[in-house]
This record gives C-alpha cells, structure tokens and sequence, in this order.
C-alpha cells in the first residue's frame, strides 16, 4: 500500500473526502444501504424520544447505527469479491454469506437491545 506522505490535519481532511466519498458510493450503488439509512431517520428521533436515560438513547441510537456500520463492511466485502469478477467460488459465496450474516447479526442486535429497553 503507497504510502501518500500527508500528515497532520491535511491527512484527516484527507481521509474525511475519503470516507465522504464512501458514504455516497454507497447510497449510490446499494439499495440495502439506503434502505438502511431511511430506517435509521425513522429509529433516531425515536431513540432520543423514548429512551428515559442518556444511556439508553446511546444503546438504542448505538445499535441501529451499527447497522449501517455493518452494512458498509458487508457492500465492501461483495465489492472487493465482485471486482475479481462473475466466476462463482466456494470461497467467494462463503465470504459475501458471512459479510450479510454480519448484517443480520446486527439487525438481532438491534432488535434485542430495543426489545430489552422498550419492553
């Protein structure tokens, strides 16, 4: 990996433009992710409004973000196996099945946390 010899604030503004971009390939080219995204809007503000302690307003808004976390790690992955190309491979369906796995995972999280919160 090359290394670009920034330092400082240039190197974080840097990896900001960076992460921004990443933000909007996402929303651009992942239907799941923006779907996401429009579930997040909607449990935010409900975080904040129902959760009776700052604690649990971080657990409940923490969990639903981590979805979103865990979606972008997930279209990373099936990015980086789609770029090798169509082919199909054991291992390539292995790795895109445990990357939406994850996402699933994340999903429960969030269900178990806002579940054990609210009920």
């Amino acid at each position: 990996m090359a290394h670009s010899g920034r330092r400082g604030l240039s190197r974080v503004l840097h990896a900001f433009g960076y992460s921004w971009r990443g933000l909007r390939e996402a929303y651009q080219h992942e239907s799941a992710f923006r779907q996401e995204l429009a579930l997040l809007a909607v449990l935010l503000p409900l975080a904040i409004w129902l959760g009776e302690s700052g604690v649990e307003r971080a657990l409940l808004a923490g969990s639903a973000l981590l979805i979103l976390v865990v979606e972008l790690l997930n279209s990373a992955v099936e990015a980086a196996i789609d770029r090798f190309g169509d082919e199909r491979h054991p291992l390539s369906a292995r790795a895109k099945d445990m990357a939406s796995a994850a996402v699933l995972v994340s999903f429960l999280l969030a269900a178990l946390v806002w579940g054990l919160i609210l009920l």
